[in-house]
């Protein structure tokens, strides 16, 4: 932990309720920063940002549906509104969709709103977070993004195709902003323990534990320490980058 790191900053977290986004605010909190979390789960999302405040930290929730255009460039507007600045966005929100299912038996209808939730929310939050940091020619942004992007896991097209997008996204946007003080990356975890593997089928998650050579889920801590590093000053030479956090799993 490095106390003050983000002292000073407003950060932005989606998908804060739970899970990564939970602990990367928590984290940020810690070192100093002003969290925002945003997400549809209003009642946990209540919670987590209480829980946050009990150690004295700074931090304040928004319902936002990250697919919802006017909701997203509203929720940035009133950040900037309240704060003046947005120096952090890390863009958790996502759904796994279905999985041990071969893509004949997968509706259209679940692909479409993977890709939407994933990929074209993905697009929106980083699209109206730009501006402001542009305004003060500083900025960090992350995509959470999956080692099933790079790798592909059967019987989850819709995941990994959004997921590969979110890849792409990062290289293209972190190239077009490389000449500012924003930098644009993603993380690619492999299978972490979150509340969002309720929703994966058991032999799902169990082929993809068997992938990781060090035998283990990976922690929401694990993840919330190397983001708080892509996030921090520190990392100013990094862009346009997809990070791995895999457990020995990424081959490439």
């Amino acid at each position: 932990m490095y106390e003050g790191r983000f002292a000073g900053q407003v950060a932005l977290v989606t998908g804060g309720a739970r899970g990564i986004g939970a602990a990367i605010g928590q984290r940020l909190a810690k070192e100093g920063a002003q969290v925002i979390l945003w997400d549809v789960l209003e009642s946990t999302l209540v919670k987590t940002t209480e829980e946050i405040r009990k150690h004295n930290l700074h931090a304040s929730y928004e319902v936002i549906d990250i697919t919802d255009k006017v909701a997203v460039a509203k929720g940035i507007d009133h950040i900037i509104k309240h704060h003046d600045r947005l120096d952090v966005m890390v863009h958790c929100a996502a759904i796994s969709g279905p999985t041990s299912t071969n893509i004949v038996d997968y509706s259209a209808e679940d692909f479409r709103h993977l890709l939407d939730v994933n990929l074209y929310g993905s697009f929106l939050v980083t699209k109206y977070a730009i501006p402001p940091m542009l305004d003060k020619d500083y900025g960090r942004i992350l995509l959470i993004a999956s080692i099933g992007g790079k790798e592909g896991n059967p019987g989850m097209a819709g995941y990994a195709a959004s997921k590969s997008g979110v890849l792409g996204l990062v290289k293209a946007i972190g190239k077009e902003y490389a000449h500012t003080g924003i930098t644009i990356n993603g993380l690619a975890p492999a299978v972490i323990s979150t509340p969002m593997n309720l929703d994966t089928h058991p032999d799902m998650l169990e082929y993809m534990t068997d992938k990781i050579p060090m035998g283990r889920l990976g922690t929401v801590e694990e993840v919330a320490s190397m983001a708080c590093w892509i996030l921090s000053k520190e990392a100013s030479f990094n862009t346009g980058f997809n990070f791995d956090l895999s457990g020995g799993r990424a081959t490439y």
